[in-house]
């Protein structure tokens, strides 16, 4: 179960399937980023042997079975946007992409629904969706970037979070490839159910371990009127008492967050730990619920400011910019997960950092593997978990990535055993080396 024939018999029997030109890409004749972004995602030793991109579903499946006949392990992506998070994969022999499985299959715009092939782009989707006022609800990381199934088998929300739930709260129905090459569906357009599980869920941030998404559908959400943005800066103390009013009021804010006090001085925000809360609905709301926030920074003393329009717009996009730019390649960027009440005091103790209000999930930049081991206790104390997502290999390889403490990892197993038995799809790259 390694790469050590040559290239060409792998490339040969992947190009009998998918047929046309530049659909099977042997290792050397990879764009040097794409194989810079493949190689963070895994173990050293051999680079797969090429990358295949299958167009149809059908083509997918059949590559899927020609690996698993073979006993080939397959590294599945999209746009390689998210290929480095998680563990690294092991003893990879073929990348296989989504990227050119891209279609819209179905937009039913009054039931608020849109069906999807997994290798569409989300910046693409989203601005389809603008023309008929609506929009998938969710913040994802490098949204110019990531196709829609990268972004479902990473579990990859963001900051909308707060209103609309997680990637599992928008997903209506799933279709994927086994690793058997069996198409298989669960929920949505479809009665039909596999083995009992609930599959999107199962499906959702699984990190391709459990099998090959190709096909989605999501509910969308009408485009809002107004949107406007509260920013408070300040002690430690005082936003820590604003999170709180906030969460214990009745105001709506579809994004929330914490913001580290460098984060919130590299944006140009003011001093101090910050509190960033946007509205979305009628502009008379928008307008009360923001002057509410506004009034409550104001009786805590801390600096408050709203922003609208452009500069609204701007911010958010700045914001996720710098949330996920690392200045250097030694950066470890962790996934953190905590009490809300928790988040402001990780905070004071992390450089750079970004935490929900609602769920204390969150995004954290640290530097080295001492670092995270020492943020990683803090947050177990708090009943929550520190997981990285990118890193250089070297520090991949020497600590525990997703650092799991809870007892479901036998059942974990036994899920993957009967979903992958051969282990072709990302060995290695989920909780657990799983």
């Amino acid at each position: 179960m390694s790469n050590d024939k040559p290239q060409g018999v792998y490339a040969s029997y992947f190009a009998s399937i998918v047929g046309e030109e530049n659909a099977v890409c042997l290792w050397e004749n990879i764009e040097l980023g794409q194989q810079k972004r493949i190689q963070q995602a895994i173990a050293s030793g051999h680079p797969p042997s090429c990358i295949v991109y299958p167009r149809s579903q059908q083509q997918l499946a059949a590559v899927i079975a020609t690996a698993h006949s073979n006993n080939w392990r397959v590294l599945p992506c999209g746009n390689s946007s998210k290929l480095n998070w998680g563990g690294l994969v092991q003893g990879i022999d073929v990348v296989v992409s989504t990227e050119r499985i891209n279609q819209l299959i179905e937009h039913a715009v009054g039931d608020l629904t849109i069906t999807v092939e997994a290798g569409i782009k989300f910046s693409n989707l989203q601005a389809l969706l603008a023309k008929s006022r609506q929009f998938l609800a969710l913040d994802p990381t490098a949204p110019e970037l990531a196709t829609i199934g990268g972004i479902v088998a990473t579990s990859d929300t963001g900051s909308l979070r707060q209103r609309y739930g997680s990637v599992r709260d928008q997903l209506l129905g799933i279709t994927f490839v086994r690793a058997d090459g069996q198409i298989a569906k669960a929920g949505g357009r479809v009665v039909k159910n596999v083995a009992g599980y609930d599959l999107m869920k199962l499906l959702t941030g699984s990190y391709g371990t459990l099998g090959f998404i190709s096909q989605l559908t999501f509910r969308l959400y009408p485009l809002a009127e107004a949107s406007e943005t509260v920013v408070l800066t300040g002690t430690a103390e005082a936003v820590s008492q604003a999170a709180d009013i906030l969460r214990g009021s009745a105001l709506t804010p579809v994004q929330a967050d914490l913001l580290s006090t460098k984060l919130v001085s590299s944006l140009g925000l003011g001093e101090g730990l910050g509190l960033i809360a946007r509205f979305k609905s009628i502009s008379e709301s928008v307008k009360e619920q923001s002057n509410r926030v506004l009034e409550v920074g104001q009786k805590l003393g801390l600096d408050g400011a709203i922003y609208v329009d452009d500069d609204e717009a701007n911010l958010w996009q700045r914001l996720q910019e710098r949330i996920h730019y690392t200045a250097t390649e030694s950066v470890i960027t962790c996934k953190i997960g905590v009490l809300p009440t928790a988040a402001v005091e990780i905070l004071t103790q992390v450089e750079l950092g970004l935490i929900h209000i609602g769920s204390g999930l969150g995004l954290l930049q640290l530097e080295g593997k001492n670092q995270v081991l020492k943020v990683r206790d803090r947050t177990q104390a708090h009943r929550g978990f520190l997981t990285i997502l990118e890193a250089p290999v070297a520090v991949k390889e020497q600590i525990d990535v997703w650092g799991y403490t809870g007892n479901a990892l036998p059942l974990m197993r036994r899920i993957k055993e009967q979903f992958d038995s051969k282990n072709i799809l990302s060995p290695g790259r989920f909780v657990g080396g799983i």
